[in-house]
């Protein structure tokens, strides 16, 4: 039984969600709320499992894994099937890079610490924060959508026929574009391969409002 600590609206701990789902296996979820009485990540006994006091982390009998690709990759490679990235070097670096655009470039940019920062050190407003947000996020995924269409995809996915580790990013990323009402107006083969991912159980299951911490 894997433990995962989480936190039901983090776009990191969705896809990792998403990625024990989609590998059918089970695990406990410790959920650590991000911004009750100051952030629970922040916490002592939570700070000594992650000294980056973020979400998600991984405990697999008791060795602790953290930072959500790693964790995707690690999965991947001890649970073979099914497979997050193709069989082929020139495919997985594509797919990496997919994935790699959503979760190091857009999602840094747009987490809660960074947004907080704006907030409170530089005296930024909501409406202030919320146009970086969208800024971002909108120019992030338009690159992205043209990556995607640049290739000879054939299936529903970003990489074709299956679900893959550039849409256990994707799905998570684009959740929170619309909570902060994000133009996709330049991403709608993105939008298309997320619909195609939320019909599948293991991806709808994994969503944030149907997390025991979501209440």
């Amino acid at each position: 039984m894997f433990k995962l600590y989480d936190y039901f609206r983090s776009s990191a701990a969705y896809r990792v969600r998403i990625a024990l789902r989609l590998k059918k296996l089970e695990y406990q979820q410790i959920p650590v709320h991000l911004i009750k009485d100051g952030g629970h990540q922040f916490r002592a006994e939570y700070r000594a499992l992650n000294p980056q006091a973020r979400v998600p982390s991984l405990d697999v009998e008791g060795a602790i894994f953290t930072q959500s690709l790693a964790i995707i990759e690690y999965l991947d490679e001890t649970h073979p099937q099914p497979a997050f990235l193709p069989a082929d070097a020139a495919g997985r670096a594509r797919a990496r890079a997919m994935a790699q655009l959503i979760a190091c470039d857009i999602h840094p940019l747009n987490n809660l610490a960074p947004l907080n920062y704006l907030k409170d050190k530089m005296g930024q407003d909501e409406e202030a924060i919320k146009r970086w947000y969208r800024h971002w996020v909108e120019t992030g995924l338009a690159a992205l959508e043209a990556l995607v269409t640049a290739q000879s995809r054939k299936g529903d996915f970003c990489m074709g026929e299956r679900p893959g580790i550039a849409d256990i990013c994707l799905v998570p990323q684009l959740f929170n574009a619309r909570r902060y009402k994000s133009d996709l107006s330049a991403c709608p083969t993105l939008v298309k391969i997320e619909a195609a991912c939320n019909a599948l159980p293991e991806f709808a299951a994994a969503a944030p409002d149907k997390q025991p911490d979501a209440a």
